[in-house]
């Protein structure tokens, strides 16, 4: 594949994928209610994207890097929240 054509994919591919988390991030924030997120799954997700931001960084790639820096941001938000939410239920 030309790199031409793999940019052109790649900037379309990483605003879609990350544009895909900015709805549970917000909703999240807004109301506060992740009883719908499994934190298992946002912890290996969350690793996962961190993991593809440094391949990104590592192979000096902008589409990759963009988009999982800021899928890392949005998906952190959401972590935090969750693994609050688990801390609260924990203490009642």
């Amino acid at each position: 594949m030309s790199t031409e054509l793999g940019t052109f994919l790649g900037y379309p591919a990483a605003f879609l994928t990350t544009l895909a988390f900015v709805p549970q991030a917000w909703q999240s924030w807004r109301t506060r209610d992740l009883s719908g997120i499994s934190l298992p799954m946002y912890l290996l997700f969350t690793a996962g994207v961190a993991l593809w931001l440094c391949y990104g960084i590592a192979i000096g790639k902008l589409p990759l890097i963009l988009a999982n820096g800021i899928t890392l941001a949005l998906a952190s938000v959401v972590l935090i929240l969750k693994i609050g939410e688990v801390r609260s239920r924990m203490r009642r």
